[in-house]
């Protein structure tokens, strides 16, 4: 049976949750993990491939390259971050027809000015309502599959306060948006206020210890009237803590940690190599090839 597109899940009123991946190991493992669809976090790709802060300092070309990857190793549903299109309407229409073409199932582009900054920090400026709506509505033209979502971030809320935000969520979805993000709300109340207000599906972004958005479980959303929760900081926020404490592990004791998380089995049956040994046992017998 054929995997259900994201339109349909949120059709069918299914609770989206989207784990944040930004390379193959955590593609792999979100996908093996059972997840419905996955995010392609900016922060993550950014931060893992690059070393650098999420604030506008990677190209479409860098996201591409990444989203490529990911999409080689999933048949899932892949939720990519746009930031904020790369530029004017001619480089929206022109990310979306890449980012589509790389097999991105939704766009995510937001309403900040270039450089754009991490949702979680402070700094962030935000391009004229009208502005933003015109680039929505060019994501939309712009796409060629309608199972292929645009999904409209406002930054609004940090500077400008929830009614502006909620203003721009609304005249987003006016322009055409299939998904409205409402980047950084600050309390449970504000949470509930957007999915009242806003008539259209809607995503919240869960990030743990210290953003700006309290994390509220899954269900707990879905009663508030979202439709999808990414979580683009778990996976790398696990790696880190996870390297950090095993490269320290080595340089105090000059061995690694037989008790720690590590399993080079585990990476070996995650990237093929059972595959690898499999084909080349096979090519010996085959080929007659001596070693």
């Amino acid at each position: 049976m054929a995997m259900a597109t994201l339109r349909q899940m949120l059709d069918a009123k299914q609770f989206i949750i989207a784990p944040g991946v930004f390379d193959g190991f955590s593609a792999m493992l979100a996908d093996r993990a059972g997840f419905d669809a996955l995010y392609m976090t900016g922060y993550g790709v950014s931060a893992s491939r690059y070393g650098l802060p999420d604030a506008g300092l990677t190209t479409l070309t860098d996201m591409l390259a990444a989203l490529q990857i990911i999409r080689s190793l999933t048949d899932k549903p892949i939720i990519a971050d746009a930031d904020t299109g790369y530029g004017g309407l001619l480089n929206v229409r022109h990310t979306v027809r890449r980012y589509e073409a790389a097999g991105a199932n939704a766009i995510q582009i937001e309403d900040q000015e270039i450089p754009k900054k991490c949702g979680h920090t402070l700094g962030r400026r935000v391009i004229p309502m009208a502005e933003m709506a015109a680039k929505v509505r060019v994501a939309v033209e712009a796409r060629l599959s309608r199972d292929t979502l645009i999904i409209a971030r406002t930054d609004a809320r940090t500077a400008h306060g929830l009614d502006e935000a909620i203003a721009r969520a609304q005249a987003y979805a006016g322009a055409g948006a299939d998904i409205l993000f409402v980047e950084s709300p600050e309390s449970e109340a504000e949470i509930a206020r957007i999915g009242r207000e806003v008539n259209a599906p809607l995503v919240a972004n869960m990030v743990p210890k210290g953003a700006r958005t309290p994390e509220l479980p899954a269900a707990r959303l879905r009663q508030l009237g979202f439709d999808m929760a990414i979580y683009p900081g778990v996976g790398f926020g696990a790696a880190l803590g996870a390297m950090e404490q095993a490269y320290a592990y080595l340089k105090q004791h000059g061995a690694s940690d037989a008790d720690g998380p590590v399993s080079l089995a585990g990476a070996h049956a995650l990237t093929g190599f059972p595959e690898v040994w499999a084909l080349e046992k096979d090519w010996d017998a085959r080929f007659g090839n001596k070693k």
